[in-house]
Parts: structure tokens; C-alpha cells; sequence
């Protein structure tokens, strides 16, 4: 059976990161072993000389001769300033440049996000022995060779190991019809229910204001305690399925949250741009769990629908947003109300603004079991940040895209 367990990491592995060691041993030593697997990527991503400051030192790191140099100067035309937690974080793999972005924490003098992103890039192949992505590298074939057909939509009488096939190849799955749609409309009425219990700021709900000035929640965690038939869908055969398609063992979902996407949102998180689920860390602690969609109505191009990059749980690449230089594809996933669909935690993907018609639609996962006692230390942290709204960033035209 297919695998998609890649952690590498448990909490003991976290270890003090000295930055005059860091940048005057470790990282050189490592681009001796392991410049072979950064470099095709980082030449692709025509990286540009890359300052990071810190309170111990100062040190540029550039692109030479189809390796790396690491310099005690300042000389970089992007540069970002961490200080000992910070860079013991980044190194760590317990956050991204994504996390000080969404925590309000990125300082850089020159350059821009982009820059950043494409550096780390670098920094997470030579320090986890990844190849840095190159565009042409993931190809997706089904398990007799042929071309995946990347907009297939399964069945429920469909086989499992079809399914695995495809979810390891694309890193996402849409199962059609696999809840009926008179369950959904079950739903959708214990959702109209449900908004009473919840309020802002109670800390088990996302709100939002829309132009025409409403405060609506749009996001009900805890939603399977104001719902029989959720909470019967967390236990259902047709659910439980879904986490033993691959080999690895999954914890079956303990909660379901429910989200309405109302249209024309002006403040508050309703609905996120390109992003890992990852993205703010820990991605060699924790991948690939499984996030399950719900659809509880139906929903198209101009009502919210998922979009996902097909491969990308397979690429090592920047968390957050598209570039079209990888050469990956982006896939639609139209549902209608009773499909599912389940993409890998470190799947780029992201949701439409709905234009015409409201969406609601449920989410749950599967993590990844521990069967040796690994500890889940900063899930919480990250929980808690990821529900911070996404920064307006500066983007360079053509370097970083959100289409």
C-alpha cells in the first residue's frame, strides 16, 4: 500500500541553533554534501545574493558555480533580520517566513517576502537533504503508467486502492455523492441552528463583515455538539474509510467544523489565498495528514470552490502562494452538495470568494497516529496563528502569485 507518512523529525530532535556555528560551520559543511540538491531549484528560481541579521552576526548567502557561499557581510539585495529564536525556529522546521508574516513578526530592510520564501526553499533541501523542486520533476501517472487524469471525480463504489493511487499522485481526492443530499440538508439546518451558540471573540468561532456591513460568523468549531447528524457523519463507515485508503495509521476525526463563505468579505478570515496547511511549520513533524471537505452545498467557480496545485505535497517549494515557474498544475474542484474531498496537509490549495451564490461546506482530518509516543508540542501555537488573518505582502510582478 502507498505511503504518505514523510516525517522525519520528533520533538527531541529540536535542538539550540548558535548562528556564528550555524552560519560558520554547519550550513557550509552542508552545502559540501548536499549543493547538488538545491542548486537546479534555486537556478530556476534565479535566487539573488540573501542577507539574514541577527544579533550574533550578519551573513549573505549567494549562488556560486552551481553551489552556495555563506559570507560574514551584508551585501545582499533582500534581507531579513531574525533574532535566536527566530533563526532556531526556521532551522528547527518549527516555522516559515509564513508564520512571522501571519504573526506580524517579518522584518526585512530590503527586498520582499519572495525572497525570503525562495531562500528558505534553499535552506530546507540542504538542511533535510530534499531536492529543491525543478519544473518537469513530478509526473503524474496511474498505477499502469498512463497520464493521471487530474480531474477525475470517484465514486463511492470506486476501489481503494485507486483512490490511494491517485491521492499519492495528486495529493488531493474528490469523492462525488458519498453523503446523499437529504443528510446535507440536515445540515445546512442545524447550521441556521447552530449560530445562536456562538459569538465573537469566544474563541471556537471566525467572523467576518461583509461590504454591506453584517458581522457573520463563518466559521463554527465544535460544530458536531449543535448537530445529530454531523456528529453522526464523524462516526460514519463512509467517513472512516477515507483514513485507511493508504497504509499509514490514522487517528480517526474527533471534530468537524462548519463554515458559511458569504459573498463580498472586506474584513476578517473567510476565504484564504495559496497555502500549505503547513505553511507555518513543523511540515517534517507532522505530514501528510488528511483534511477532509464536506460539501454541504453545492459549489462552482463563482461560489467558493477549492482549488488545489496537483503534486505539490510531492515538491519541495515555498508554503504559500503559486509560481507558475514550477510547472505544476492548479485543478478546480467543483462539488455538489454530498461530495467530499480530501487533500494531504502539505497540498498548496486555497478557496474562492464567492461572487454569486454562498457556499457551506464542513472540514475534518486525519492525523498521522504516534505510535512512539511522538509529542504534537506547538500544535496549539500554530492553531492559534493560523487564524490570524493573512498580511497584505508586497509581491514582485511575475515573482509570486496567488492565481
Amino acid at each position: 500500500m502507498v505511503s504518505l507518512d514523510v516525517r522525519t523529525r520528533v520533538d527531541a530532535d529540536i535542538r539550540p541553533i548558535d548562528a556564528v556555528s550555524f552560519f560558520g560551520d554547519e550550513l557550509p559543511a552542508l552545502i559540501v554534501e548536499r549543493a547538488g540538491l538545491a542548486a537546479p531549484g534555486a537556478a530556476e528560481l534565479d535566487l539573488q545574493p540573501f542577507t539574514v541579521a541577527t544579533p550574533a552576526g550578519t551573513w549573505t548567502l549567494a549562488r556560486d558555480d552551481g553551489g552556495f557561499t555563506v559570507t560574514p557581510d551584508d551585501t545582499g539585495a533582500a534581507r531579513v533580520q531574525l533574532d535566536g529564536e527566530q533563526l532556531a525556529d526556521i532551522v528547527n522546521d518549527l516555522s516559515t517566513p509564513m508564520t512571522l508574516v501571519t504573526s506580524g513578526r517579518l522584518r526585512m530592510d530590503r527586498g520582499d517576502l519572495g525572497d525570503f520564501l525562495d531562500w528558505w526553499v534553499v535552506l530546507r533541501s540542504l538542511i533535510d537533504g530534499r531536492p529543491a523542486h525543478t519544473a518537469g520533476s513530478v509526473e503524474f501517472r496511474d498505477p499502469d503508467g498512463a497520464p493521471l487524469d487530474l480531474h477525475r471525480t470517484f465514486s463511492p463504489d470506486d476501489d481503494d486502492e485507486e483512490m490511494a493511487h491517485f491521492l499519492a499522485e495528486a495529493g488531493f481526492l474528490h469523492v462525488g455523492g458519498l453523503f446523499d443530499a437529504d443528510e446535507m440538508r440536515a445540515v445546512a439546518r442545524d447550521i441556521d441552528a447552530a449560530f445562536a451558540h456562538y459569538e465573537p471573540d469566544d474563541g471556537h468561532s471566525w467572523w467576518a463583515r461583509t461590504a454591506t456591513g453584517e458581522h457573520r460568523a463563518v466559521r463554527l468549531q465544535g460544530f458536531e455538539r449543535y448537530s445529530p447528524t454531523t456528529a453522526a457523519v464523524l462516526e460514519d463507515e463512509r467517513l472512516l474509510r477515507l483514513g485507511r485508503l493508504t497504509g499509514d495509521e490514522y487517528e480517526p476525526p474527533e471534530s468537524i467544523e462548519a463554515l458559511e463563505k458569504p459573498i463580498g468579505v472586506v474584513e476578517g478570515i473567510s476565504d484564504l489565498p495559496w497555502h500549505k496547511d503547513c505553511s507555518l511549520g513543523r511540515h517534517s513533524y507532522r505530514c501528510c495528514s488528511l483534511t477532509v471537505g464536506v460539501s454541504v452545498t453545492d459549489a462552482d467557480a463563482s461560489s467558493g470552490q477549492l482549488a488545489v496545485v496537483a503534486g505539490s505535497h510531492r515538491a519541495l517549494v515555498q508554503p504559500a502562494f503559486v509560481r507558475s515557474v514550477w510547472g505544476l498544475p492548479v485543478v478546480d474542484l467543483p462539488t455538489r452538495a454530498g461530495d467530499i474531498t480530501v487533500h494531504c496537509s502539505c497540498t498548496l490549495h486555497m478557496s474562492h470568494a464567492p461572487v454569486t451564490r454562498e457556499r457551506r461546506v464542513m472540514y475534518t482530518g486525519f492525523r498521522l497516529s504516534d505510535p512512539e509516543g511522538r509529542a504534537v508540542a506547538g500544535e496549539d501555537e500554530i492553531r492559534r496563528v493560523r487564524e490570524q488573518s493573512y498580511k497584505t505582502v508586497s509581491q514582485k510582478p511575475g515573482h509570486i502569485s496567488a492565481s
